[in-house]
């Protein structure tokens, strides 16, 4: 079956300009994959006649549709109308249906009509008009040689309503579209070439319709499998052979599937033992907190935490022994044994989790730049610990951490 390839071009100087992020391309890849088209290109260009010509060529010669937002307003710089029609070779007249439908748009909110107003009722007549219920710019769609454009308005509610209950089941219906079905694969733990090297033969004999992709991002990779075909559950069986046949050779760096969050597994994990955990971080901040937070029901698993930023509070609350600090510093190894260990018991949790490290900027040394953390991981019967050596930005650090810890957790949950 052949593959349904789309473009997204949105018109506007203001999101060029960074005025208003384009969130209306990504819904609408959303949206196309759910159909089984795949979208090829996105597209920005400004207010411009010329502009907005050479694009709507370039993406007909590339693309078996191409959707278009923006520049449907009744003022001089709204263009989309005039140059479709100048791409469709064809002349604007005025639609009575869009007409009647803005007059009572105003009408009924109380607002005056005047003659500027009017001028969104004027369309291509070569143009299928999509009554837009939502707002006064209609939208409108167009067939050439097999071929179709779509023109919405930019508003997000309009265009999205407009999608759902008109284009996308004319494009449904007017296209013959394979399945696509998406799989991923979150690890963390290992980084992308590593990955790459360690699954090199599992991914050299992938079928051919299915492809992978690395989606690599802060201190995790996905690895995204992407299926085409006709069946969904056939390829929904092909997938999971392949992830069947991939964890014998990275099942200890995959943590979940989809939207799985790191934080999410973790607490799966905790639940499904009966466990409990309390957290004590220094350089973190509370940021592993946070995350573990951000899940419903943590609750049950999550027993508290503190952030003894000052030494002080690590003696005084968590009963780190100021011969610890005086020895071996904040940043070291007996000292986050001791606070996980310290943690643990203050809450009466099965498991005490802690950090401390040289966030930065400033702060670090030569024998402990910035970068260097420690964490560690206690359950009353052993106490694990790992040194990382981390970048030159704090924020990075700091998420870099919370990933460390949540994942030296869930490696001492799975052992």
């Amino acid at each position: 079956m052949k593959q349904i390839l789309a473009e997204i071009l949105t018109i506007g100087d203001e999101i060029l300009y960074g005025q208003i992020t384009d969130t209306n391309s990504q819904w609408i890849s959303s949206e196309l994959d759910q159909l089984g088209i795949r979208v090829v290109r996105k597209t920005t260009v400004g207010d411009t006649e010329e502009a907005i010509l050479n694009a709507f060529t370039e993406a007909e010669a590339r693309a078996d549709m191409v959707l278009i937002t923006g520049g449907l307003g009744p003022t001089n710089d709204d263009l989309t109308m005039p140059m479709l029609a100048r791409h469709f070779n064809s002349e604007i007249i005025m639609n009575d249906d869009v007409l009647a439908h803005v007059k009572d748009f105003f009408e009924r909110r109380g607002r005056t009509f005047t003659e500027l107003n009017r001028r969104q009722a004027l369309v291509p007549a070569i143009a299928e008009v999509l009554h837009n219920e939502m707002g006064t710019a209609p939208g409108t769609w167009y067939e050439r040689d097999g071929k179709v454009f779509v023109s919405m308005p930019g508003v997000p509610h309009e265009m999205k309503n407009l999608m759902k209950t008109l284009v996308l089941p004319k494009l449904a219906n007017f296209f013959q579209t394979p399945v696509i079905y998406h799989k991923l694969i979150k690890t963390v733990g290992i980084g992308e070439s590593f990955l790459a090297d360690k699954i090199k033969d599992w991914e050299d004999n992938l079928p051919d319709h299915i492809s992978l992709a690395y989606l690599p991002s802060v201190g995790q990779v996905k690895l995204r499998l992407t299926a085409v075909g006709e069946n969904r559950e056939e390829l929904k069986k092909d997938v999971q052979d392949l992830i069947d046949a991939l964890i014998p050779l990275a099942g200890k760096y995959i943590y979940g599937y989809d939207s799985t969050t790191l934080e999410e597994a973790v607490g799966q994990l905790l639940k499904a033992q009966n466990k409990t955990i309390a957290l004590a971080e220094s350089c973190s901040g509370g940021y592993v907190q946070h995350k573990i937070t951000t899940i419903a029901g943590s609750s049950e698993y999550f027993q508290g935490g503190v952030v003894p930023y000052h030494n002080r509070h690590k003696i005084n609350i968590l009963g780190v022994k100021p011969e610890t600090l005086e020895e071996h510093g904040a940043v070291s190894e007996p000292c986050v044994q001791e606070m996980a260990e310290g943690v643990r018991k203050l809450f009466k949790a099965d498991i005490g989790a802690s950090s401390s490290g040289i966030a930065g900027p400033g702060g670090g040394t030569d024998e402990k730049p910035v970068g260097t953390v420690w964490i560690a991981f206690a359950d009353g019967k052993e106490t694990i610990t790992k040194k990382l050596q981390l970048t030159q930005n704090r924020l990075l650090n700091i998420e870099l951490t919370q990933i460390a810890v949540l994942n030296l957790v869930r490696k001492s949950l799975t052992r």
